[in-house]
């Protein structure tokens, strides 16, 4: 009679056959979340790259930009800068003026234009030029941009609209900072220089240490970290001001907390005289060309020092002017001071109990615009 055969199974193979069947589930089911991981992370660098990467600028005179109103200069490079001309015509002004705007503003945000006395332009003979820093109003942006870069754009806006060999260069807050590149690459075409309330790069390398590291305690901590982003990731500073996990820049996001008292005080000047284009104008194409490429430039690495400069009128005949406020809370009085010691050929006017907005007080402008032409009273 024909039998089956039966197998006899020990109790270790069957334990060994059932770890072999759980090791295979096991590895298949970790080979799934190692991509479902790899899906993962790929997707949040998308997202993060996204996040990081800002909208392109909508440039003006394109078809989704804003239109052009202002006269313009086509620089070296091909981009155009956009300014306006106030005072005497300057076929007959005695002094030549570019003024250069600060943080947020525009070529109309002139302090000469409107704070000065219409009567002193006139009687002195004053032509000014101011223009859209590049990214900003109605001038080309510049990814290229640096210090070098304006103080050369400034040269082919003066030579371009005949302001002569020589001309004078006035510059208010960030504006006042990106005079230091006159100083230093075009020293031979200026006839004089005032820096107002400028601000000051913390990394410029001859600062102490403990001067700078006092400074930069005493800012905001949302501050401290804009620009500490601006200075070492500057890729980042798009979506560092723009995200909503963290504060970002309270200059960049306009908060009032930055002003001081005697600010506070000027400000309904300052609202009075503003008109809707210094209101929408500055970054009608857009933030990241304007205001983020300005902090990156304004505390990034710069390629020299200004306190390594030399004094551009060795013989007296201009001179470099600094005004600063004791309660400025955008450009720390410290910083100035060392400045100023560091480089005593500057006339340094410190002015007591007012903040940042100084220059808008009454007479203020004026007093500015003499001491520059050394116009006695």
């Amino acid at each position: 009679m024909a039998g089956g055969v039966t197998r006899k199974i020990s109790a270790a193979s069957a334990r060994s056959h059932t770890r072999k069947t759980k090791s295979t589930s096991s590895s298949s089911f970790k080979g799934i979340f190692k991509k479902l991981l790899l899906v993962l992370f790929s997707g949040v660098l998308a997202w993060a790259y996204q996040a990081t990467r800002p909208p392109p600028p909508k440039i003006c005179g394109t078809p989704d930009g804003p239109p052009i109103t202002s006269p313009r200069i086509k620089l070296r490079d091909g981009r155009h800068l956009s300014y306006l001309e106030f005072g005497v015509p300057k076929d007959t002004a005695e002094y030549k003026i570019v003024f250069v705007h600060g943080f947020a503003n525009s070529r109309h945000h002139n302090i000469f234009a409107t704070s000065a006395s219409p009567a002193l332009i006139e009687d002195l003979k004053v032509h000014i030029v101011s223009f859209d820093r590049p990214g900003y109003g109605e001038s080309d942006p510049d990814p290229n941009r640096t210090p070098k870069s304006l103080a050369l754009d400034i040269e082919e806006l003066a030579d371009q609209l005949g302001l002569g060999s020589k001309f004078y260069v006035v510059g208010m807050s960030m504006g006042g900072e990106l005079v230091w590149p006159c100083l230093k690459y075009i020293p031979h075409r200026l006839a004089g220089v005032t820096l107002i309330a400028p601000v000051v790069n913390h990394w410029w390398p001859n600062f102490p240490s403990n001067i700078s590291n006092e400074v930069y305690s005493q800012m905001f901590i949302q501050d401290q970290w804009s620009l500490r982003v601006a200075h070492y990731l500057p890729w980042l500073t798009y979506w560092w001001n723009t995200q909503k996990w963290f504060p970002g820049s309270s200059v960049a996001s306009k908060s009032l907390d930055m002003f001081s008292p005697p600010d506070l005080e000027l400000l309904p000047k300052l609202m009075a005289i503003s008109t809707e284009a210094h209101k929408t104008q500055p970054t009608q194409q857009g933030e990241y060309e304007s205001l983020h490429r300005d902090l990156m430039i304004a505390f990034g690495k710069w390629e020299f020092d200004p306190m390594e400069l030399e004094n551009p009128f060795p013989n007296n005949e201009g001179s470099v002017h600094v005004w600063q406020g004791d309660d400025d809370r955008f450009t720390p009085v410290t910083l100035q001071r060392y400045i100023a010691q560091r480089l005593p050929w500057i006339k340094y006017h410190e002015l007591t109990h007012v903040g940042h907005l100084f220059a808008l007080a009454d007479g203020m402008t004026d007093t500015i615009l003499k001491t520059l032409l050394n116009v006695q009273d």
